[in-house]
């Protein structure tokens, strides 16, 4: 069976079996790729098809001989060195001539262009009504494609239309190019023609995450593919998602194509490339302007962005005899759709707060008409596109509208700027709840930190606390909280302990009657009420939880559920850690300055305190409360503190020297400069130590941090030991399904022994669990010699530390 899993290591598997393996997966992958880019069928969910490419890579690692240059596991390539070589072109890539909307009465005055071109046709063949091939006018990059005897052995840009660069590696990095042809009766030399794109979801995907990395988004899916294209470096054409539409073919040597070019197009289809599924006939210039106009309609559904639509006389018969006219075709003409850019003026620059908190910078514009759409708000991105395109109020900017995307800003037009603009900055408060607006050093988005309390942020922080890893509310889904906010019956999760049954049966009949879905039997009078009391019993059940767990639910930027248990641990209760100061939190083990101040930054907003207090007074309890960790003895004190401060200059060995000589922050103002200096400090710490002393928010800063470190220290009983714990210091992460337990049951109970789980493989892995059907944490695991623990050994592990899995 192609899709049974190999039972055997590939090193001690019969060869014979395993090399039937090799090629069913093979096939099985070709043939997924096909159903996906060419028949929009897709059959294998994306997890299945990385297994078994990388069961295939397996096999092909343990057989290089095997290897073969149209195998799946062959697209991503090496890095190129010293840039692009150039390719010449066996059959020029012309360009088309462009037809535009005219001013008109008529359709023929309207698109005279057009019109002209279709009688040049019909004078030229002498015949009416002439068939031609439509498409799409794909905005992406012009790429020639070149096979031999059905391989594919190379790939280049358009370039200047005689010579391009050669970009096979990157081509064979798309899964919609076919390595090898399908079918069969293909010339022994075939170049195929078409548009390398990003589609507009591949785009929207790829900018979302590069924003929430602070990386620079790409300004729109064009330049996305074109730059995608021209990278040195395979492996980043990989990660961003291109695909491939054919729509023509240059060279042909040993073998014949059919006689029309829809028809080749077809036959091209049959070999295993994509062709736009809006490729059509159409007759004479009514049946071009009909195409045009239906496309047109359609243009903000497509998948992919266009720019127009191309007619191309359909017979080649016909073609041949047009012939060319300078370098385009007589036979072929593009039709542009209008200008998707236009310029206006920026009235303001407002902030738009996300679902997640992110504050998005956005132009309030004159309306102006784009691609046929009135445009009035355009979208900044982030602070730092605004610094770099120096945009400002009342600037004369070029707006740019795509697909059904959100229009940007392109430029501002310089030479059009008025006197006394200001230059913008991001205000320093959220426009929506009044909290501070923070951003980590070097990320490009900035956030709001009420998260809590938020409206912009309400659906998303409730949907957070209620998940499975946060306080386990079980049936309040995404739907219920939805109407739950919309209907304003719940404002902040503190709002979910007070719900009441009727609320809900209020709430639902309100859902069902806005969707027009109200049920038959809820018509006849007859209202179920058992899913409301087990909803309200779920809520009343999570009253109870742990610290870790109340504090992820919390949503605080940066806290994931280790840095949550980090926290619960070390300092053992909520009023500890809401009241420590960033300095303090910073001495916890694998919390930096940037989560350090997240956690102070959000417990210092008013009405995240407001929250917190009302879930407490809401019935909230922790089972797990303590005293802090006795390991803080060893990571507080005065050395620990200044180290921390961030003092210019006043390294390791300066502060040594001054705790050596002085027993307490108060003790080290006293002494002064030149006690300093003469405890060994030298003159550029002392100085550095001396500004900080001086500047008023900095010394409270540190006078707080020093009373904080202390009252911690005295909340540790004298008899508390360091408890030593099996796995202390140990890495651990799960993959794979276990069967006799969750993965988060598994996750508790090996934290509970001391361990750190993580969720991705590195050189400082411990021990990777593996369960059922393990995927390419598994193969990082083995390729690093990482020790690796199946559920067996999992189980042998709690059983030695009594605890029944």
């Amino acid at each position: 069976m192609p899709n049974a899993p190999v039972t055997t290591e590939p090193g001690s598997a019969d060869p014979q079996v395993l090399q039937q393996r090799l090629i069913a997966l093979r096939q099985q992958l070709d043939d997924a790729s096909h159903r996906y880019y060419v028949l929009d069928d897709p059959t294998l969910p994306d997890a299945d098809y990385d297994r078994l490419l990388r069961e295939l890579e397996a096999i092909e690692r343990v057989h290089p001989e095997w290897v073969t240059a149209d195998s799946p596991s062959q697209r991503v390539g090496s890095k190129l060195i010293g840039g692009f070589a150039e390719v010449r072109h066996a059959v020029p890539m012309l360009s088309l001539n462009n037809a535009f909307e005219q001013e008109g009465d008529t359709d023929r005055e309207r698109y005279v262009e057009v019109a002209d071109f279709v009688r040049r046709v019909e004078s030229a063949l002498d015949r009416s009504q002439p068939v031609f091939s439509v498409e799409p006018k794909l905005d992406g990059l012009a790429i020639s494609l070149r096979y031999v005897d059905g391989q594919f052995v190379g790939g280049a840009t358009r370039g200047d239309g005689e010579t391009g660069e050669d970009v096979t590696a990157n081509l064979r990095t798309i899964r919609s190019i076919p390595l090898k042809l399908r079918g069969e009766g293909w010339p022994r030399r075939l170049e195929v023609r078409g548009e390398v794109v990003m589609l507009r979801k591949d785009f929207d995907q790829f900018n979302a995450a590069a924003l929430e990395r602070g990386e620079k988004p790409l300004a729109n899916p064009r330049n996305g593919a074109a730059g995608s294209l021209r990278q040195l470096d395979p492996a980043v054409t990989a990660r961003r998602r291109l695909s491939f539409f054919a729509y023509a073919v240059g060279q042909v040597e040993d073998g014949d194509l059919p006689a029309t070019h829809s028809a080749t197009l077809q036959q091209l289809r049959e070999w295993g490339f994509p062709v736009s599924p809006e490729v059509a006939t159409a007759k004479g210039f009514e049946g071009l302007l009909a195409y045009f106009r239906r496309i047109g309609a359609e243009r903000d559904q497509l998948p992919y962005d266009i720019d127009g639509v191309v007619y191309k006389l359909d017979d080649y018969a016909g073609q041949q005899a047009m012939g060319f006219v300078a370098r385009a075709p007589r036979w072929a003409i593009a039709h542009k759709f209008p200008a998707q850019e236009q310029s206006t003026r920026v009235l303001a620059i407002e902030i738009q707060i996300g679902r997640t908190g992110a504050a998005t910078p956005v132009a309030r514009l004159e309306p102006v008409s784009v691609g046929g759409v009135v445009v009035t708000n355009a979208t900044l991105h982030n602070a730092d596109q605004v610094a770099r395109l120096d945009v400002r109020v009342g600037d004369s900017v070029i707006v740019r509208r795509a697909g059904d995307v959100i229009p940007e800003v392109v430029r501002v037009i310089p030479e059009q700027r008025v006197a006394d603009t200001q230059v913008w900055a991001m205000p320093r408060h959220c426009p929506v709840c009044g909290s501070a607006l923070l951003r980590e050093d070097g990320a490009a988005a900035w956030r709001c930190s009420g998260g809590l309390f938020c409206p912009a942020q309400r659906k998303e922080a409730l949907i957070h606390f209620a998940s499975r890893r946060a306080m386990d509310i079980e049936g309040l889904g995404e739907r219920f909280v939805d109407a739950l906010v919309e209907f304003d019956y719940v404002k902040t999760p503190a709002d979910l302990y007070h719900l009441q049954l009727q609320d809900l049966l209020d709430m639902k009949r309100r859902a069902d009657e806005r969707d027009g879905s109200t049920p038959e039997t809820v018509r006849s009078g007859k209202i179920a009420t058992r899913w409301a009391e087990n909803l309200l019993a779920g809520i009343d059940g999570s009253r109870h939880t742990s610290l870790s767990r109340f504090l992820f639910a919390l949503g605080i930027m940066h806290i994931g559920s280790n840095t949550a248990k980090t926290l619960a641990d070390w300092l053992g209760s909520l009023e500890r850690i809401r009241t420590q100061p960033e300095a303090i939190l910073r001495l916890l083990p694998d919390i930096g300055t940037e989560v350090a101040r997240s956690i102070a930054g959000f417990f210092q907003q008013e009405g995240n305190q407001q929250v917190v207090d009302r879930l407490l007074a809401a019935g909230i309890r922790f089972n797990d409360e303590t005293t802090p960790d006795p390991r803080l003895r060893e990571r507080l004190g005065l050395s620990a503190l200044l180290n921390g401060a961030g003092i210019a200059k006043l390294g390791p060995k300066s502060v040594e020297l001054l705790v050596r000589h002085f027993s307490s922050l108060e003790a080290i103002q006293a002494g002064g400069y030149n006690h300093w200096l003469t405890a060994g400090v030298p003159a550029a710490a002392a100085k550095a130590l001396e500004t900080r002393l001086a500047d008023r928010g900095g010394l409270e800063a540190l006078q707080q941090a020093e009373q904080a470190m202390h009252a911690l220290l005295a909340a540790i009983p004298a008899s508390a030991k360091v408890a030593s714990l099996p796995l202390d210091g140990m890495s651990f992460v799960l993959t794979g399904t276990l069967h006799s337990m969750s993965r988060d049951q598994a996750r508790e109970r090996l934290e509970a022994f001391g361990a750190k789980v993580s969720g991705s493989v590195s050189k400082k892995t411990s021990v990777v669990v593996a369960g059922e059907a393990a995927g390419s944490k598994l193969d990082k695991a083995t390729e690093l010699g990482l020790e690796i623990w199946d559920e067996a050994r999992l189980q042998a592990f709690l059983s030695e530390q009594g605890v029944s899995a």
